[in-house]
Protein backbone atom coordinates (compact mmCIF):
# COMPACT_ATOMS: atom_id res chain seq x y z
CA UNK A 1 0.00 0.00 0.00
CA UNK A 2 1.44 3.39 -0.93
CA UNK A 3 1.65 6.35 1.45
CA UNK A 4 -1.42 8.28 0.17
CA UNK A 5 -3.59 5.19 0.54
CA UNK A 6 -2.17 4.47 3.99
CA UNK A 7 -2.97 8.02 5.09
CA UNK A 8 -6.48 7.80 3.64
CA UNK A 9 -7.02 4.44 5.36
CA UNK A 10 -5.88 5.87 8.70
CA UNK A 11 -8.15 8.90 8.26
CA UNK A 12 -11.18 6.71 7.49
CA UNK A 13 -10.32 4.37 10.37
CA UNK A 14 -9.94 7.28 12.81
CA UNK A 15 -13.20 8.84 11.63
CA UNK A 16 -15.03 5.52 11.98
CA UNK A 17 -13.63 5.00 15.47
CA UNK A 18 -14.59 8.54 16.50
CA UNK A 19 -18.12 8.08 15.18
CA UNK A 20 -18.46 4.77 17.02
CA UNK A 21 -17.23 6.16 20.33
CA UNK A 22 -19.22 9.38 19.96
CA UNK A 23 -22.38 7.46 19.09
CA UNK A 24 -21.92 5.24 22.12
CA UNK A 25 -21.49 8.24 24.40
CA UNK A 26 -24.52 10.01 22.95
CA UNK A 27 -26.58 6.83 23.21
CA UNK A 28 -25.54 6.45 26.85
CA UNK A 29 -26.48 10.03 27.64
CA UNK A 30 -29.78 9.99 25.74
CA UNK A 31 -31.13 6.48 26.34
CA UNK A 32 -30.45 6.53 30.07
CA UNK A 33 -31.39 10.24 30.35
CA UNK A 34 -28.26 10.81 32.42
CA UNK A 35 -27.98 14.60 32.37
CA UNK A 36 -31.60 15.31 33.43
CA UNK A 37 -31.41 12.53 36.02
CA UNK A 38 -28.12 13.87 37.36
CA UNK A 39 -29.66 17.34 37.58
CA UNK A 40 -32.64 15.88 39.41
CA UNK A 41 -30.50 13.93 41.86
CA UNK A 42 -28.38 16.97 42.65
CA UNK A 43 -31.50 19.15 42.91
CA UNK A 44 -30.00 21.54 40.35
CA UNK A 45 -32.42 21.13 37.45
CA UNK A 46 -32.03 24.82 36.54
CA UNK A 47 -28.37 24.07 35.80
CA UNK A 48 -28.92 21.15 33.41
CA UNK A 49 -27.57 23.29 30.55
CA UNK A 50 -24.39 23.74 32.61
CA UNK A 51 -24.08 19.96 33.01
CA UNK A 52 -24.54 19.48 29.26
CA UNK A 53 -22.00 22.20 28.49
CA UNK A 54 -19.54 20.63 30.95
CA UNK A 55 -19.78 17.26 29.19
CA UNK A 56 -19.32 18.81 25.74
CA UNK A 57 -16.61 21.20 26.91
CA UNK A 58 -14.69 18.46 28.69
CA UNK A 59 -14.86 16.24 25.63
CA UNK A 60 -13.64 19.04 23.37
CA UNK A 61 -10.87 20.13 25.74
CA UNK A 62 -9.43 16.65 26.16
CA UNK A 63 -9.74 15.93 22.44
CA UNK A 64 -7.66 19.02 21.69
CA UNK A 65 -5.23 18.15 24.47
CA UNK A 66 -4.76 14.71 22.95
CA UNK A 67 -4.47 15.91 19.35
CA UNK A 68 -1.93 18.60 20.10
CA UNK A 69 -0.10 16.61 22.81
CA UNK A 70 -0.37 19.31 25.43
CA UNK A 71 2.09 18.82 28.26
CA UNK A 72 2.04 20.16 31.79
CA UNK A 73 5.47 20.59 33.29
CA UNK A 74 4.59 20.54 36.97
CA UNK A 75 5.50 17.92 39.58
CA UNK A 76 3.15 14.95 39.50
CA UNK A 77 2.34 15.41 43.20
CA UNK A 78 0.78 18.78 42.35
CA UNK A 79 -0.90 17.84 39.09
CA UNK A 80 -2.38 14.39 39.64
CA UNK A 81 -4.70 14.91 42.64
CA UNK A 82 -6.98 17.44 40.91
CA UNK A 83 -7.72 15.41 37.73
CA UNK A 84 -8.00 12.31 39.89
CA UNK A 85 -10.56 14.05 42.06
CA UNK A 86 -12.54 15.27 39.04
CA UNK A 87 -12.43 11.84 37.38
CA UNK A 88 -13.59 10.21 40.60
CA UNK A 89 -16.45 12.67 40.99
CA UNK A 90 -17.49 12.12 37.36
CA UNK A 91 -17.40 8.33 37.58
CA UNK A 92 -19.20 8.35 40.93
CA UNK A 93 -21.95 10.64 39.68
CA UNK A 94 -22.26 8.65 36.46
CA UNK A 95 -22.54 5.40 38.41
CA UNK A 96 -25.09 6.94 40.77
CA UNK A 97 -27.16 8.23 37.86
CA UNK A 98 -27.02 4.86 36.10
CA UNK A 99 -28.02 3.07 39.28
CA UNK A 100 -30.92 5.43 39.84
CA UNK A 101 -32.07 5.30 36.23
CA UNK A 102 -32.12 1.54 36.22
CA UNK A 103 -33.95 1.50 39.59
CA UNK A 104 -31.52 -0.95 41.13
CA UNK A 105 -31.42 0.54 44.61
CA UNK A 106 -35.17 0.96 45.16
CA UNK A 107 -35.83 -2.61 44.02
CA UNK A 108 -33.01 -3.94 46.20
CA UNK A 109 -34.19 -1.94 49.22
CA UNK A 110 -37.78 -3.09 48.73
CA UNK A 111 -36.86 -6.76 48.44
CA UNK A 112 -34.58 -6.63 51.47
CA UNK A 113 -37.14 -4.54 53.38
CA UNK A 114 -34.63 -1.71 53.81
CA UNK A 115 -36.66 1.14 52.32
CA UNK A 116 -36.38 3.22 55.48
CA UNK A 117 -32.59 2.80 55.41
CA UNK A 118 -32.03 3.65 51.73
CA UNK A 119 -29.75 6.60 52.54
CA UNK A 120 -27.61 4.46 54.81
CA UNK A 121 -27.49 1.73 52.14
CA UNK A 122 -26.19 4.20 49.55
CA UNK A 123 -23.66 5.59 52.02
CA UNK A 124 -22.47 2.07 52.87
CA UNK A 125 -22.03 1.30 49.18
CA UNK A 126 -20.06 4.53 48.63
CA UNK A 127 -17.84 3.92 51.65
CA UNK A 128 -17.24 0.34 50.53
CA UNK A 129 -16.23 1.54 47.08
CA UNK A 130 -13.87 4.11 48.59
CA UNK A 131 -12.33 1.56 50.96
CA UNK A 132 -11.91 -0.98 48.17
CA UNK A 133 -10.32 1.58 45.85
CA UNK A 134 -7.93 2.80 48.54
CA UNK A 135 -6.97 -0.77 49.38
CA UNK A 136 -6.31 -1.51 45.72
CA UNK A 137 -4.29 1.66 45.11
CA UNK A 138 -2.34 1.83 48.37
CA UNK A 139 -1.80 -1.78 49.39
CA UNK A 140 -2.56 -4.27 46.63
CA UNK A 141 -0.79 -2.37 43.82
CA UNK A 142 2.44 -2.03 45.81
Amino acid sequence: MSDPFAGLFMAVLGLAGGIAVGSGMVALLIVFDLIPRLAQLSRAFNFSAVFESAVVGGSMFWTWADFFEWKVSLPAALVLPLPGLFCGIFIGMLAAALTEVMNVLPILAKRLRLTAYLGALVLAMVMGKIAGSLFDWLIYQW
